[in-house]
């Protein structure tokens, strides 16, 4: 299928601005230019009922973390959320608009984690500090107003990478139990030449990028091999919580999202997984320019809600999908 016809539009704008690809600019550009182009991208900001910025302690000092949370007193529902950008970009305030929407769809709270980035902190740095706030989250779960029971971890990207090795970690600690993952366009398989050859458009995030954010990330090659860094190669996934896992059509990610889906599936996990056709990788944190990101938060509102209880089975995320069902 063809590029959608919003994404020519926003490709032939960047093409007119001479928008820089964020593999050929300074750490400090890249990161500007990323959460700049997030902003630009979300849309109008959502009110929430509150916004809290904390901290939570790491295995290298402070961690960062920002609450979002609806109308409500108690305990709520929780999703522990972790930020894209290639483990190199990003900060909580790169999720503030998905997390806004994820509060107002699904009525439940977000917990944003603010862990270290390469390569000032190479992996398992932003591993280490997400599992150990998700664990730091569920032990205090009355400070946080969390429904230990009801709690789940996600991100985008670099995110739904780190909450996949979470999901690991969490199921060989024996906790806490996850109701859940969220897994938008996750890097699953971190080997080099695993990516399709022909994405190479610089306009677009393309093989190139992959490689950028890989050699940041890794200060080995070979911990490409390690399942906390590539998902898709740990022996066994029985055990792990119910997923939804989202991709783009014209992502070099794509196929490693849609594996890792087949596998959890293979595995007995509870596994919804969704293709959206035209879309680009990025698209799910842009729904005031594509449609399609908007239809995407809405179905990880509605599979939220489904697995936290918030509304019945039946209502799930199928019936917001933008994209055929393929899992």
């Amino acid at each position: 299928m063809t590029l959608d016809p919003q994404v020519v539009a926003w490709r032939a704008a960047r093409a007119a601005a001479g928008t820089a690809p964020l593999y050929t600019q300074t750490l400090a550009e890249a990161r500007a230019a990323d959460l700049a182009a997030i902003r630009a991208g979300t849309g109008a900001v959502e009110p929430v009922e509150e916004v809290r910025d904390m901290q939570v302690p790491g295995p290298d000092g402070p961690l960062p973390v920002r609450i979002h949370r609806p109308a409500g007193d108690g305990r709520l529902p929780t999703l522990v959320y972790f930020f894209g950008g290639g483990w190199t970009l990003g900060s909580v305030d790169t999720a503030d608009g998905i997390c806004r929407r994820l509060v107002n769809l699904a009525g439940c709270q977000t917990v944003t984690v603010g862990y270290r980035l390469a390569p000032e902190h190479r992996f398992p740095a932003a591993v280490d500090d997400c599992h150990a706030a998700l664990r730091w989250l569920a032990g205090h779960a009355d400070e946080f107003r969390i429904d230990p029971d009801r709690l789940a971890v996600g991100g985008d990207s670099a995110g739904g990478n780190l909450a996949a090795a979470v999901t690991l970690l969490a199921r060989a600690d024996g906790g806490p139990r996850l109701a859940a993952q969220l897994l938008v366009y996750p890097n699953t398989d971190q080997r080099p030449g695993r990516g399709p050859t022909g994405a190479e458009d610089p306009l677009l995030f393309n093989r190139h990028s992959v490689e950028w954010y890989r050699r940041h990330y890794l200060a080995d090659p070979g911990d490409a091999a390690h399942p906390l860094a590539s998902p898709l190669l740990a022996e066994d996934l029985a055990g792990l919580p119910p997923a939804l896992v989202i991709t783009a059509e014209h992502d070099p990610l794509r196929d490693e999202g849609e594996r890792y889906a087949e596998r959890l599936a293979e595995a007995d996990v509870p596994t919804e997984a969704t293709r959206y056709d035209g879309m680009v990788h990025g698209f799910f944190a842009m729904p005031g320019v594509f449609d399609a990101g908007r239809r995407a938060q809405e179905q990880a509102a509605a599979f939220l809600r489904a697995r936290f209880g918030l509304t019945p089975a039946g209502a799930a995320a199928g019936t917001a999908a933008g994209g055929p069902d393929r899992g």
